[in-house]
């Protein structure tokens, strides 16, 4: 399968140079390799943000990334990047006619509106990742480029959801969930330098639904145990954060500021050796969540406590890779604290049943089995046939954006 990647704002050929990747980027060039690696042809297309980037840089074989001119020759944030994406869809649109794909895969709505655009005059089935649904003012957007690919990836069954509210078809929705590097994190490498107590680990961000503050309050009934932090601004950054001011003082409240350490953002790279390290992986966010870091948790063999929410509820096996417990509820996220760090056996069996679960679900080759179906069926003619008209998405397309435009 000719296969045409479109990651408009994230460069993955960055990713793939650079140990410390994650997010969206990461995630593009992982499943861009391992789609290549099940034998299909790649084109990966980005907005050029460097003059010193070629315009095709060939990785291997059957797999490239070409650097679209679109804007000027820097990184654009999302408000910027909007006004530029016509001419990157024009780009595109001159390069389909003598080389079309067999399928384009769109990641964050951008994208999806620049391939929409691109492919407007074509039969080229779409298939769209929001990595998350963004809302507010981008919502009739994310909405129009739903309702015209003819397939959506979801990573979880809750943001299947959320996308059927959005007006997404059933249909055309597809749920598969984030990959990971099961090379990369695994239980047998170094680990991080630790004290004699127990530690409970949480990577992340530091706000409200972010569940910090719900694991510093359980920890004031979890003895003989630390917390570490990982995420949020960068470690000199710290000090000046508002999120960062008030956990250390509801840590000082609860009498637990010298249990718990705050590590700024790590390097991704830095991950494996931290997960290694700790006896359990806190994952306490009350929002919907993608999941990845109880994924890398699990490929490390250490068991996850996990809310019931979003890609948790769905990559934690409560009582078999680890335990849920109810978002903001700080003593029944104690209690399961408890269980699992008095239990070593426990822990250990969990922590095994956990690598396992990852390497035969979440590992990076299987999930890209799991795309390709979902581009086998967004290329189906029963679909193509029930895809919106391109024209009139594109005028819908067009209003939407100079609507966007007369409000800025």
């Amino acid at each position: 399968m000719k296969i045409a990647m479109i990651s408009l704002r994230d460069n993955p050929l960055t990713a793939l140079r650079d140990a410390d990747a994650d997010g969206r980027r990461l995630h593009v060039a992982k499943l861009s390799e391992a789609l290549h690696g099940l034998g299909h042809e790649l084109t990966i297309y980005t907005r050029q943000t460097d003059r010193r980037l070629p315009h095709q840089v060939r990785i291997d074989d059957a797999l490239e990334v070409v650097h679209v001119p679109a804007g000027p020759l820097r990184y654009l944030g999302q408000e910027e990047v909007i006004q530029h994406i016509g001419e990157f869809a024009w780009s595109l649109n001159s390069r389909w006619e003598d080389d079309a794909p067999d399928v384009i895969h769109a990641h964050h709505w951008t994208s999806g509106l620049g391939a929409v655009l691109s492919a407007r005059r074509t039969t080229i089935p779409i298939v769209q990742s929001y990595h998350g649904l963004v809302g507010g003012e981008s919502t009739g957007i994310e909405r129009l480029v739903g309702r015209g690919v003819a397939g959506v990836l979801a990573t979880s069954g809750q943001e299947a959801d959320e996308l059927a509210r959005l007006g997404v078809r059933r249909s055309r929705i597809s749920t598969v969930p984030c990959g990971v590097d099961t090379l990369m994190f695994s239980p047998n490498g170094p680990a991080a330098v630790r004290n004699g107590n127990r530690r409970v680990l949480t990577a992340g961000g530091l706000g409200s639904q972010d569940g910090v503050d719900d694991l510093i309050t359980a920890l004031a009934a979890v003895s003989c145990t630390e917390l570490v932090v990982a995420g949020g601004c960068g470690k000199s950054d710290l000090p000046g954060d508002a999120d960062f001011q008030r956990l250390r003082e509801l840590a000082d409240r609860h009498g637990v500021a010298d249990r718990v350490s705050f590590l700024g953002r790590v390097p991704h790279a830095d991950m494996p050796a931290l997960i290694r390290s700790a006896d359990v992986v806190a994952c306490p966010q009350s929002g919907a969540t993608s999941g990845v870091v109880s994924l890398e948790a699990m490929a490390c063999g250490v068991p996850v406590v996990a809310s019931a929410v979003g890609g948790l509820a769905e990559s934690v096996v409560h009582g078999v890779t680890g335990l849920h417990v109810p978002p903001r509820k700080p003593a029944l996220l104690a209690r399961a604290l408890r269980a699992l760090l008095g239990d070593d056996v426990r822990r250990q069996e969990m922590g095994a049943a956990a690598r396992d679960r990852t390497q035969v679900r979440y590992a990076w080759d299987r999930v890209a089995l799991d795309v390709v179906r979902a581009y086998q069926h967004a290329a189906g003619p029963e679909v193509i046939a029930a895809q919106r008209g391109p024209a009139q998405v594109y005028a819908r397309l067009r209003r939407a954006l100079a609507q966007d435009d007369r409000a800025r």
